[in-house]
Formats: C-alpha cells, sequence, structure tokens
C-alpha cells in the first residue's frame, strides 16, 4: 500500500536545482607529492602535490557536470588556518578566523545565509580560476568548514557536500588533536551529521592514502548522512569524486518501522518488544537495509505450532520532490524446525549484507564483543551450509567480509595484557574511534553500507532476514 500525503513541505522542485559543495583542505601538509606515471615518453619522474590532484580532480568534475547536469549549482568552501567560503566564484569570498572558528551558531549563520551560487553553466569560468589560484599553508580548520558547507547546502534538499582532506582537525570546532578537546569532537561530529539529515544533505569524506586523519571520528559525516568514506591516492582521486557526484539520491528524513508477531523482538536494537522504529534519513540507489527478528524464549514452543508468522514494513519517507510518502508491505514467512528445509532456502547475499552491517555497526558503537560473538555463529553457520550445498562463487566475498571484520575486532581486542586501554574501552563501550586506524575505520564504515552481490542497483532494496 502507498500513501501520499496532501501535507507537503513546498512546491514541486527542480530536480537538477541542488548544490554541490567542495570542501578543501589546503593546509600545508597538502603540498607533499608523490610521483605519478606520467607515460612511457618521459623518462624523469614527475612529482603531483595532493593539493594539484584535488585541482585537477575538481576541474575535472566541474567539466562533467557542465556536460550532464549544466542547472546544478557548484560552490567551494577551502580551509586551513581559517575558512575561505568561495561560494560560484563570482562574488567577494569570506574569510572565517580566530575565535569564529570555535562559534557554531556563528558559522552555520555564514553558511546558511552566504549568497546563493550560480547553475554551474553561468559560473564554471571564475570558479574554475578560484579553483587553479588555490595555495597550502596553515593549519586544518575542518570542523568549522564542514558545518559552514554543510548549513550551504541544507538551503537546497538532496544537496552533497565533499570533504577532500589530508590530516587531522587542530584547530575550532571538532579539533582532534589536543586531548583536552577530544572528549567534546565526536559529539560534535555527530551532531553535525544530525544536521545534515534532517536537511536532505549527504556529506561525503575522502582523504589521501598514507595519512592520519581520524577517519574514525571525521567518517561519522559520511556514515550518517549516507555518504562515501573512502581513502584514495593522488591518481584515483578524481576517479573516487566522480563516483560520489553520481550517487543518486531517492528520498530523504527515511523511517522504518517493523512490526512482528507478539512475543518476538530484535536483537542488537535499543527495543525489545516485538515493534522496531529505526531511523534512517537519507537512501541513495542501491541502499540495502536489513533486519534480524528472533522469538523470546517463552514464546518458542508456541511459535512452533504455528504455520506462519505476520511482518509489517512501515517506511516513511520524502521524495525529492519534497513529497511525503507512506509505504506499507505486509507479508508473511513459514515456520519450520527443520535446519535442512531453513538451511537449503537461505539467502546468502542477505544474511551475509546483514552479518557485516550489523558486526561494523556493533564495533563502531564500542560493542566489539558482541560484535565477534556474532561473527563467530555467521562463521560456523557459513560452515554447516557449505556441508549442505555447495558455495556458489559470488559468495566467497561474504567470507572475506566476515574475515576483515574479524581481523578488525581482534585488533581492537588485543591479545596481551598489556593492552589495558582497549580492555577498559570495551567493558564502558564507548567509541572505540581512537583504537582504529585510518584504513580499519575506512574497512569498517564501508562494510556498514555492504550491497549484495551481483545484484542491479536500479532502486533502494529494503531486505529482512
Amino acid at each position: 500500500m502507498l500513501y501520499l500525503s496532501e501535507d507537503s513541505d513546498g512546491d514541486y522542485i527542480n530536480l537538477e536545482d541542488m548544490l554541490v559543495v567542495f570542501c578543501v583542505d589546503i593546509s600545508g601538509s597538502m603540498s607533499v607529492t608523490s610521483e605519478v606515471c606520467a607515460g612511457s615518453s618521459v623518462r624523469s619522474p614527475t612529482y603531483v602535490s595532493r593539493l594539484q590532484s584535488v585541482q585537477d580532480a575538481l576541474q575535472r568534475s566541474l567539466s562533467s557536470l557542465l556536460q550532464k547536469s549544466p542547472q546544478r549549482r557548484v560552490a567551494l568552501v577551502t580551509f586551513n588556518d581559517e575558512v575561505t567560503v568561495y561560494g560560484d566564484g563570482t562574488g567577494v569570498p569570506l574569510s572565517i578566523r580566530d575565535w569564529s572558528l570555535m562559534d557554531f551558531d556563528y558559522l552555520k549563520m555564514q553558511g546558511e545565509k552566504f549568497s546563493t551560487p550560480h547553475c554551474i553553466a553561468e559560473s564554471i569560468h571564475p570558479l574554475t580560476q578560484k579553483i587553479k589560484e588555490l595555495c597550502e599553508h596553515g593549519a586544518t580548520a575542518l570542523g568549522p568548514a564542514a558545518l559552514v558547507s554543510i548549513s550551504m547546502a541544507s538551503r537546497y534538499r538532496g544537496s552533497k557536500v565533499i570533504i577532500c582532506t589530508d590530516g587531522q582537525a587542530n584547530i575550532g570546532l571538532g579539533e582532534l588533536e589536543q586531548a583536552q578537546t577530544c572528549t567534546y569532537s565526536p559529539y560534535f561530529y555527530s551532531q553535525l551529521a544530525k544536521e545534515a539529515v534532517d536537511s536532505g544533505v549527504i556529506v561525503s569524506v575522502l582523504t589521501f592514502k598514507g595519512t592520519d586523519c581520524r577517519l574514525a571520528e571525521v567518517g561519522r559525516l559520511a556514515d550518517e548522512t549516507g555518504g562515501r568514506v573512502n581513502i584514495v591516492n593522488i591518481s584515483s582521486l578524481s576517479t573516487e569524486i566522480q563516483s560520489v557526484l553520481a550517487d543518486n539520491i531517492l528520498a530523504t528524513n527515511v523511517t522504518a518501522t517493523l512490526l512482528s508477531a507478539d512475543g518476538m523482538y530484535f536483537p542488537y536494537e535499543d527495543e525489545s518488544a516485538h515493534k522496531l522504529v529505526r531511523e534512517i534519513g537519507n537512501v541513495t540507489e542501491g541502499a540495502e537495509i536489513t533486519f534480524q527478528f528472533a522469538v523470546k524464549p517463552e514464546s518458542i514452543e508456541s511459535f512452533l505450532r504455528r504455520d506462519r508468522v505476520p511482518f509489517q514494513l512501515q517506511l516513511e519517507f520524502k521524495t525529492r520532490e519534497l513529497q511525503k510518502v507512506t509505504r506499507i508491505v505486509t507479508d508473511q514467512r513459514r515456520v519450520t524446525s527443520s535446519s535442512w528445509v531453513w538451511a537449503g532456502s537461505l539467502n546468502m547475499g542477505v544474511l551475509g549484507v546483514h552479518c557485516v552491517q550489523l558486526c561494523a555497526r556493533l564495533t563502531m558503537e564500542g560493542r566489539v564483543l558482541e560484535a565477534q560473538k556474532q561473527l563467530r555463529a555467521q562463521q560456523d553457520l557459513i560452515k554447516d551450509i557449505s556441508e549442505q550445498r555447495p558455495t556458489p562463487k559470488e559468495e566467497s566475498v561474504y567470507g572475506n567480509w566476515i574475515s576483515s571484520m574479524t581481523m578488525i575486532c581482534e585488533d581492537l581486542t588485543g591479545h596481551s595484557q598489556e593492552n589495558q586501554v582497549n580492555k577498559d574501552l570495551l567493558a564502558s563501550k564507548s567509541s572505540p574511534a581512537k583504537g582504529l586506524s585510518d584504513e580499519a575505520a575506512k574497512v569498517v564504515y564501508q562494510l556498514k553500507r555492504a550491497q549484495s552481490v551481483g545484484k542491479k542497483k536500479h532502486k533502494a532494496q529494503v531486505l529482512g532476514l
């Protein structure tokens, strides 16, 4: 069933009339160079700085947008020891520095009231020139720049913010280097992500290989808004930005309510009843969301006497046209006590995606021991299934994902008595972000958005175990 609300938030909007904000690090470390392949005709090696690779990638992206989406609005924000808002490059840049970098409300206001960018068809030349003139120096005010960028993008539902950085935020809100401020930084990035979700803005975070950006913290912006988290090298940055731009947002403010029979519950969730409400936020094309249910021990006997169990999924969301929609899906699933029937009908795509998404989520929540328990159970299940039927080649990727999560959890728990910090961390169930390297954080965040293999992603899918 599908219900369209008569109470929409506004008139019909042009789907191309949205904003892309490039939020670019121009701190001193962006001058670091790497050797690139310049072809066999050039004997001497060619070195390109990180900023040069960003400039090249942005110019390529602008050209691509001009061809494919000429009505798309594009803005530029840079940050070092100050935040500079260029907008579309046609006006006077705004510089934010000093104590203003610590004022959340002021930064938000500056982003919201900055002049509306023109479409790329009108602004490509001045914007390209501003990009060419960028030079690297100073510190890294990443947090304030992200806040300004998200506030600017919030005027257009479905907009994107793409952050390119190579170092830890070390000045202003969200600073990650000093111990006394690090305690509050995770809250800052989570709060900023919530602001983006409420406005229908997707944030992606791209960092450079070989750097330490505290991606476990900054990556929250992408993880909670439906964006991408990745570590790139200077030769792959342009391709990754193109992939981010190609992500198609289908709906915002998505809430899923799953109802099951009395006597059932949803493990690893806050609710222990047979009703689960999950705030999903932004959904992009190809997204897969899974739910796990179980029967309470005292209700098992009564369920074994039943032939089927009912479920109802209620999806509430806003379309890109700002139309409020409620979709209701009702289904019944068979009950069986035969492990042979059960194993033979398992969808390994759903099972594999659910396991890695769940364990990645538990890990980022600090529930590493619970994640390890789930991973061991999944490995035992895969072994049992492989004994009952041959495993298709494409399903091996799920085992690889589980192995990756297992290694990350083992690194966090530690095997020696010396690792008391991690043990205290696990006992308190606080975020293990400090114990995650950027590479591990990238893997965990990507597995939280894992998609089943070999499936064409023509529309978002909601999958249930």
